[in-house]
């Protein structure tokens, strides 16, 4: 039951690395993201003798437009992703090649995203711009950053289940098949690398339970996307978890719930004292944010059926 260090479970988990890395790989879709841009669409700003952007020529609705700016600015911040990953893994054997093949298939979501964006003039690209560089220079302070090796694990299962409900979401809110076709790609990807990284959990929980589940509890109790520190992320968050793009209710039905059922937490018979406190602790967390779901849906609800009987008022 004592805690392994950090060089003890890279090496115990060695042998579980390279047999997801290798699976990854097998199965992993090769796709290049020109094949998703519309690019007969595309014609010149002001610079090059043409026309710069103004929101008529948008063909997305405020809510997809803050969807899409929100996700690709947290692609955006990859160096940060990348730099915490590198820490809490390593860069040798297997761990560096998939910490380098991780970033490079995430690197792929924020080139489409924004190739699409900008072709198709569906956002301002100054101020897409001038929200990449404040993005990125402030940085991201995920849980990655300074965690634990295990700690990051929990974080990247559950984030990267996150973006994928939010991309596919986002991609319904367009109402353009080209972007729904375009992020049903990316969220498939995020769902393998999901699957990489909630393997990698099951086994570090057979191999050292009580240290494993409280790292889940941690990252669990403390979530946080990692777009907090981008420029409006409250307010533009809020707009998405009302029109449901991502909210309290998919956060624990469509993420938490499914890993934490996958990885047996609440039916495991291997916990030692600590971890059984631990557990506990998961299961008042997870009763709690079920109440708090049902709340924030009745209250949205309201919220919703008084803007559509003002919207009929004005009709």
């Amino acid at each position: 039951m004592r805690n392994l260090d950090h060089t003890e479970l890279l090496t115990e988990l060695k042998a579980t690395m390279e047999l997801n890395l290798d699976r990854h790989l097998a199965i992993a879709k090769e796709w290049h993201p020109h094949d998703y841009i519309p690019w007969d669409e595309g014609r010149n700003f002001a610079a090059m003798g043409g026309d710069d952007w103004d929101e008529s020529q948008s063909s997305l609705s405020d809510l997809a437009r803050t969807a899409m700016i929100t996700n690709l600015l947290t692609e955006d911040n990859l160096p940060s992703y990348h730099r915490g990953l590198a820490d809490n893994f390593s860069l040798d054997g297997a761990w560096g090649t998939w910490v380098g093949r991780w970033t490079a298939e995430e690197n792929r979501h924020g080139i489409v995203m924004r190739d699409y964006l900008v072709v198709t003039r569906a956002v301002d690209p100054v101020e897409l711009e001038r929200a990449r560089m404040q993005h990125m220079t402030t940085g991201v302070d995920a849980p990655m950053d300074g965690a634990n090796f295990l700690h990051s694990v929990a974080y990247v299962t559950l984030q990267e289940l996150a973006t994928r409900v939010s991309h596919r979401n986002t991609g319904h809110a367009c109402g353009d098949p080209v972007a729904d076709r375009m992020l049903a790609r990316i969220a498939a990807d995020e769902n393998l690398h999901m699957i990489f990284y909630r393997n990698l959990g099951e086994a570090a929980l057979d191999l050292t339970p009580d240290q494993t589940v409280r790292a889940i509890a941690d990252v669990v109790t403390d979530f946080a996307m990692p777009g907090l520190n981008m420029p409006n992320f409250r307010k533009n968050a809020m707009s998405l978890a009302k029109h449901g793009i991502y909210d309290l209710r998919q956060h624990l039905d469509e993420v938490l719930m499914p890993v934490l059922r996958k990885w047996r937490i609440f039916d495991r018979t291997d916990f030692g004292p600590g971890g059984e406190q631990d557990r506990d602790r998961l299961a008042a967390f997870v009763e709690q944010l079920g109440v708090k779901a049902t709340k924030f849906e009745e209250s949205r609800d309201r919220l919703l059926a008084r803007e559509s009987a003002r919207a009929e008022l004005v009709s």
